[in-house]
């Protein structure tokens, strides 16, 4: 009998883990998967997330695939292995797929949302899960910036130099900054991202809302393919991945 293809939704609190992908002697949560996946099937799996997420990034909405031979009912998968993996990583679901579904090759976009707290007093119950910026930032500066992002675009500005891919040009659907009292979000949704992109875009936002640059600078920084030109790295603690659309 061929292997079934289970698609799991997953969600994570990434402040503790050293990001998805397995390293030696450090927690992941592809290894944290991998290791429940072992308990309950008896057998060594592996499994392939769609999104390599940084050490300290979060997730609603990671999507993994992972070859299975086991009998183990679909509709039990999420309560099985919820019982096996630490409190800060749950499946959400988990459902037969076909085979040719692959958690990276199959996605058509995705959407990561960034939060920063900009309030006097460093947020302790969410200090994991935001930048804490405290100050006054110009939203619609930066919501206007962001249009300049909008399309088809060669992002190599917004890339770390570690990343190897042989393109840097994406699509960026959505890249919206909004305000809610003392929080600042900003939602970017695109066909794919670069590495450490949507963390650059982020701190390349935040250097023209508190005034350094115009929002027309942003636009420069973007055609001058080179990740010099951009503004700081955001840090990895406000990043969480909301959904992938297959």
């Amino acid at each position: 009998m061929a292997p079934r293809n289970i698609k799991l939704t997953i969600h994570y609190d990434g402040a503790r883990f050293h990001g998805w992908a397995s390293q030696p002697g450090k927690p992941t949560i592809q290894g944290e998967l991998e290791n429940a996946l072992e308990r309950l099937l008896c057998e060594a799996v592996d499994v392939t997330g769609s999104s390599r997420t940084d050490a300290g990034v979060s997730a609603l909405g990671q999507v993994a695939h992972v070859k299975v031979d086991s009998p183990v009912p679909v509709e039990n998968f999420a309560r099985a292995l919820n019982k096996l993996l630490p409190p800060d990583i749950t499946i959400a679901d988990a459902v037969e797929v076909d085979a040719g579904f692959d958690a990276i090759s199959s996605t058509k976009s995705k959407l990561y949302r960034y939060s920063i707290y900009t309030g006097p007093v460093r947020p302790v119950l969410d200090v994991n899960h935001c930048w804490h910026w405290p100050g006054s930032l110009d939203v619609a500066a930066m919501a206007a910036a962001a249009k300049s992002l909008l399309g088809k675009h060669d992002f190599k500005s917004f890339a770390s130099a570690a990343d190897k891919r042989s393109s840097s040009v994406r699509i960026l659907m959505r890249c919206d900054v909004r305000r809610e009292g003392d929080w600042i979000y900003i939602e970017t949704q695109a066909d794919g991202f670069l590495y450490n992109m949507v963390r650059n875009i982020v701190g390349t936002l935040v250097e023209v809302g508190r005034g350094r640059w115009t929002p027309d600078k942003v636009k420069e920084i973007l055609e001058a393919h080179d990740r010099k030109e951009a503004g700081p790295i955001a840090p990895a603690s406000g990043l969480c991945l909301m959904w992938i659309e297959y």
